[in-house]
């Protein structure tokens, strides 16, 4: 009989540590949903609230909600513009498409309530980060932080290590997490461990820590040299772009070209549309120049009027894939 109660005890234990673990892990504030940022505002994840002059904490079950605002680095820590919109009594929603933005989810913010009060992340919260002035000292506070990643079942990124079935923990640590050491478990298979992220285009660095030992992605050959001296491991996410071009029905041929095919005048033809132009590329995250050939004629796209003079006073066009 004292043997099964210690069993019971034992049972209860590991199951309140993991409720425990699972908490650690929650990551709130937002969430990715297609091409929007939404943020979430949920009253019950904060139990504190800094004034905004004087810095005295005030209990969040004494606040009077009348309006939250969103404020971070993206848009200048402002007090009043981003204004979140009252779902319930204790939710609160803000959807910005991420065109809106100009960093690769690098951002840090937070909930401003009734323009006075600075709602204090709970300690269960995972993307919790130190708030820091403009001379890097700290302030007894603490911020949300973005991670690029999304773990998801059927994420268009799949990150696997084979092996080391013996381990007990083994985490996706990279530049899409700030290198947060905890937030991406990966999870056992019949040859080793593997998650799948939703991850927007781009090029990420990453690595495996595997029980406490950091170790480069020993399938992948793309690394590059880090701050440490060693390396680590590269994935780069692409995207399905269409580039239209309105008009021209008697031109005979039109090339697309651009920095991502170093300026190649043959590779990419375009296909004659209804109204066009129109050719399907698969590219990386980030900045693209490009221009059009018709006919011999370099031109570029009447209908983007994002360009950028190129350093050799050339005027190109500009797609940012995100």
């Amino acid at each position: 009989m004292k043997r099964y109660f210690q069993h019971i005890i034992l049972i209860i234990c590991l199951l309140f540590a993991i409720q425990n673990f699972a908490q650690k892990k929650d990551v709130k504030g937002y969430r990715i949903d297609g091409d929007e940022i939404v943020f979430t505002f949920d009253k019950e994840d904060y139990k504190n609230a800094t004034h905004d002059e004087y810095g005295v904490l005030k209990d969040f079950e004494d606040l009077d909600i009348e309006n939250v605002v969103v404020s971070g680095n993206f848009n200048n820590w402002s007090r009043r513009s981003w204004k979140m919109k009252k779902i319930d009594e204790c939710h609160y929603e803000l959807r910005k498409n991420i065109e809106d933005f100009t960093d690769d989810f690098m951002w840090e913010f937070k909930f401003l309530i009734n323009h006075t009060y600075w709602a204090e992340p709970n300690e269960n919260i995972a993307n919790t980060t130190p708030a820091t002035n403009e001379f890097g000292g700290y302030y007894n506070s603490s911020n949300l932080k973005f991670y690029t990643a999304v773990p998801k079942e059927n994420g268009n990124t799949k990150f696997h290590l084979k092996g080391f079935q013996n381990a007990k923990e083994v985490v996706l640590s990279g530049s899409f997490t700030r290198w947060d050491e905890e937030y991406l478990q990966m999870k056992p298979t019949e040859d080793g461990w593997e998650i799948s992220l939703d991850l927007q285009p781009g090029a990420y660095q990453y690595k495996f820590i595997v029980d406490g030992n950091w170790m480069e992605d020993p399938d992948n050959k793309k690394k590059t040299l880090n701050e440490f001296g060693g390396y680590n491991s590269v994935v780069e996410v692409k995207k399905w772009v269409t580039f239209k071009l309105e008009g021209y029905p008697n031109a005979e041929e039109v090339i697309l070209t651009g920095s991502f095919n170093n300026w190649n005048e043959n590779s990419y033809q375009m296909q004659k549309s209804e109204n066009g132009w129109k050719i399907q590329l698969y590219l990386a995250g980030g900045k693209h120049h490009y221009k059009y050939i018709i006919d011999g004629d370099w031109t570029i796209d009447p209908e983007n009027p994002v360009l950028e003079y190129d350093g050799r006073g050339n005027i190109n066009c500009v797609k940012m894939v995100k």
